[in-house]
């Protein structure tokens, strides 16, 4: 019968050197997902113009300069915004009882649920 293996059993098997590894890969990369950053920012440390974003959006360039001003944008807008820049977003959850949780729109956790029943 198929039991399903916990990452935890299967990294404490590794040499100890590779679980050194992967402890410092995961600190890394949880120091970079707690940087905060907002719209523009992001933009402009892709070194991509308001006029690129528009563009590629097929909007006009005031818009996402009001865009990146909005103090609550709709997460369609932005997700549709970071993919103009090339990019996803990705939002993560946090309780201070649990690990951190990647919040997945219910459209993905549908169209993952009807992958899973067809294998």
């Amino acid at each position: 019968m198929y039991r399903p293996i916990p990452v935890e059993e299967v990294i404490a098997a590794m040499p100890k050197k590779r679980q050194e590894e992967i402890a410092k890969w995961g600190t890394e990369l949880l120091a970079r997902a707690k940087q905060r950053m907002t719209l523009a920012e992001l933009r402009k440390g892709r070194k991509i113009s308001q006029a690129a974003v528009a563009e590629a959006l097929g909007i006009g360039q005031m818009q996402i300069s009001r865009l990146e001003k909005r103090k609550d944008p709709r997460l369609s807008t932005m997700a549709r915004t970071v993919a103009a820049m090339g990019g996803q977003l990705t939002m993560i959850v946090s309780f201070p009882d649990q690990e951190p949780v990647v919040l997945v729109a219910s459209q993905f956790a549908e169209k993952a649920a009807r992958g899973a029943k067809r294998a």
